[in-house]
C-alpha cells in the first residue's frame, strides 16, 4: 500500500484554498495507474514524488489533472514542497519538473518559488468570444490595458481583465463557447478562461477549464503567475500583487506574486488535512 497526503495550497485553514494529492513516495505504483489515481482524487492536480534523477537536488515531482499530466503548476509545486518540508526537506529545495528544476524555499506551513520561464503570447482571442465562454456581455472585457491574451509560462491560460467585481462574481463557463475556443485555438489547453479584476495592487480572480473536469479552480499559481509576467511587460514595470481566488465557490485563496529581472515569485501557505493509503 502506498501512503497519500492531502493539502489545502494557498490557505492557512482547512477546506479553504485549493485541495492537492501528494504520494509522498510513488516509486512501488505502475505508471499506467498514475492518470488513474489522478483522476480518482478527481482534485484540479495530483503529485507523485520520486528520488531526483540527480542527486544534488531534493526530489522529482510528476503533476497529473484529472485528464493529463503537466509539466508545471503553482499549487502543486507550493503544496509538495511543504509536503517536503513537514517530511524534513528544506528549508531550501530544488524539484526536478517537467520544466526543469526549480528552485523553492519552504517549511511546514508556506513555500514560495520563481520561475524564469519566458512568458509566450500564442493568440489574442476576439473580446466576443471571451464574453461567450463566460456567459458575460461583451462590454463586461476590459481592454485599456490589455485585450484578452492566450499567454503562457509553460501551460497556456486566456488571460481577461473584466470590468467589475461584479463581473467577476457572475461569469460562468458556457461549455459550447469553450469547445468552440478549443477548436479554434487548440494550443489552449481547452482553453482555459483566467478572468480577474483589479483594484491597485490587489487582484481578485477566477479560473475555469471545464474540459479539463476543472469546472472552476479555487487557486490557480501558474495562471496567476502569468498574469504578473503579463502586467510587468504591459506596465514596463515590476509587479507586488496580493491576488484572491476562490471566493465565489466558497473555498478563498491568497497567492502572492511578485516579479523582478525577468522572474515571478509566486508564494502561500499550505495546511494539511488528510492522509491514507493507497488500496493499490
Amino acid at each position: 500500500m502506498t501512503r497519500y497526503l492531502t493539502f489545502d495550497v494557498f490557505t492557512s485553514q482547512p477546506f479553504g484554498g485549493n485541495p492537492l494529492a501528494v504520494i509522498p513516495d510513488a516509486r512501488e505504483l505502475p505508471e499506467t495507474a498514475l492518470q488513474r489515481i489522478a483522476a480518482e482524487f478527481n482534485y484540479s492536480e495530483t503529485t507523485f514524488v520520486y528520488p531526483p534523477a540527480d542527486p544534488a537536488n531534493t526530489a522529482r515531482v510528476r503533476i497529473f489533472t484529472p485528464t493529463m499530466e503537466i509539466p508545471f503548476a503553482g499549487h502543486p509545486t507550493i503544496g509538495t514542497a511543504v509536503a517536503l518540508a513537514r517530511a524534513g526537506y528544506g528549508p531550501d529545495m530544488v524539484l526536478e519538473l517537467g520544466v526543469g528544476p526549480l528552485r523553492v524555499h519552504a517549511t511546514a506551513e508556506a513555500a514560495r518559488f520563481t520561475t524564469t520561464q519566458p512568458l509566450e503570447i500564442l493568440a489574442h482571442p476576439e473580446p466576443k468570444e471571451i464574453a461567450a465562454a463566460l456567459s458575460l456581455e461583451s462590454a463586461q472585457i476590459a481592454t485599456a490595458a490589455h485585450p484578452p491574451v492566450m499567454a503562457s509560462l509553460a501551460l497556456p491560460f486566456i488571460i481577461t481583465e473584466l470590468t467589475s467585481r461584479e463581473a467577476l462574481a457572475a461569469a460562468l463557463p458556457d461549455i459550447a463557447a469553450m469547445r468552440a475556443g478549443a477548436t479554434r485555438y487548440p494550443g489552449s489547453l481547452d482553453f482555459a478562461q483566467f478572468a480577474y479584476w483589479r483594484d491597485g495592487t490587489t487582484i481578485h480572480a477566477r479560473m475555469f477549464a471545464p474540459l479539463e473536469n476543472i469546472p472552476e479552480d479555487p487557486a490557480t499559481g501558474s495562471a496567476a503567475a502569468t498574469l504578473a509576467a503579463l502586467l510587468a511587460q504591459v506596465e514596463d514595470t515590476e509587479q507586488c500583487l496580493t491576488l484572491h481566488q476562490g471566493e465565489d465557490m466558497g473555498r478563498p485563496s491568497l497567492i502572492g506574486l511578485t516579479t523582478e529581472d525577468g522572474g515571478v515569485t509566486v508564494s502561500g501557505t499550505a495546511c494539511p488535512v488528510m492522509e491514507g493509503r493507497l488500496m493499490l
